[in-house]
């Protein structure tokens, strides 16, 4: 039997919204690929920006949808900023809370005071997605944070996807604090930044983990940054246009159509390929992608154009397959 892509690693370590689920439905396909890795005692973990859900709740959730895991599998934004914010202050501070009650329950549990108004004279501000944040939490923020409290911000996404489309982030309302301010946050502890990951493999003392994702501004930066293989997986935020446009500290190690992708043989899913059955690149008159194979091998195909300075958003079809691709891909 041939290895697979996943075979090479001693930890995949889950992005959750995007990946595994969409707000609160199973990706199709997820929960049969990680109760495939399950089966095959392959150690797990999820790492997730979203900063609303505590780890025992993330895990309950998983566990609905049909996917198997306990709380002590999930790294949360808000769990790792009260951590650092336990190690920043003296026990029982004042923190101003942005953000939703999983990250206050957080922040008290790490044995720190959350608080509401910047009267209260708070040490740090943290800062969280919450669906109910408004500018009367943001104001409070602001006044907290001049008045000399460190500003932490669980993550910085700029989106985070819904069914309908992606909604603003918390990236996007920690950015209306920064333009208020004038300055950037003190600490971001999500990703891209890699204490996440890293956090993910002490625990099991992995020494080769893989980090799947979905963003490449978050996931793929993040493990770029931490030093760690990754998988891209074209179920959420990121597009194949996007791919073609990644600057070198965003690119994948791989890029999949979704987790199906950890299971093809080793090498096949790597971005740019050594090679690609099935198709190939003619230069006539303009670059035209010629043959017949998947989108997603053509996806491939034209990175290896794309991050060597080629044109790859402007290659014609010299085929029907390929035009079939191209248009699946959304580059026609």
């Amino acid at each position: 039997m041939s290895e697979r892509l996943v075979d090479a690693y001693d930890l995949v370590i889950f992005d959750l919204d995007g990946v595994v689920y969409l707000i609160d439905r199973p990706i199709p396909g997820a929960v049969e690929a990680i109760g495939e890795l399950h089966r095959a005692g392959v150690p797990l973990a999820y790492a997730t920006n979203n900063a609303s859900r505590r780890a025992g709740e993330v895990a309950d959730l998983l566990n609905g949808l049909g996917v198997p895991a306990d709380a002590g599998e999930v790294i949360t934004s808000a769990g790792a900023s009260a951590a650092a914010l336990a190690r920043r202050l003296p026990p029982g501070s004042k923190v101003l809370v942005v953000g939703a009650e999983a990250l206050r329950a957080e922040v008290r549990e790490a044995g720190l005071e959350p608080v509401a108004l910047a009267q209260e004279r708070p040490a740090a501000v943290v800062q969280g997605y919450g669906p109910r944040v408004g500018w009367a939490d943001l104001a409070e923020a602001a006044l907290a944070i001049q008045g000399g409290a460190q500003w932490v911000a669980t993550n910085t996404d700029r989106t985070l996807p819904s069914p309908r489309g992606p909604l603003p982030g918390n990236g996007s309302l920690v950015a209306a604090l920064r333009t208020a301010l004038g300055r950037d946050p003190d600490l971001v502890v999500g990703k891209p930044e890699p204490e996440l990951f890293a956090t993910a493999a002490r625990r099991v003392g992995a020494q080769r983990a893989l980090v799947v994702g979905d963003r490449l501004d978050t996931d793929i930066e993040g493990a770029v940054l931490a030093g760690m293989d990754s998988l891209l997986v074209l179920t959420g935020v990121s597009g194949p246009a996007d791919l073609l446009a990644a600057p070198e500290q965003r690119r994948p190690t791989y890029v999949a159509a979704d987790l199906g992708g950890l299971f093809e043989v080793a090498g096949a899913a790597t971005v740019p390929p050594d090679e690609v059955e099935g198709w190939r690149l003619e230069d006539g008159g303009g670059v035209r992608l010629a043959g017949d194979g998947t989108a997603i091998d053509a996806l491939r195909l034209l990175c290896g154009l794309a991050w060597s300075g080629g044109a790859a958003t402007e290659v014609a079809p010299h085929s029907t397959a390929a035009r079939d691709a191209l248009h699946a891909l959304g580059l026609a």
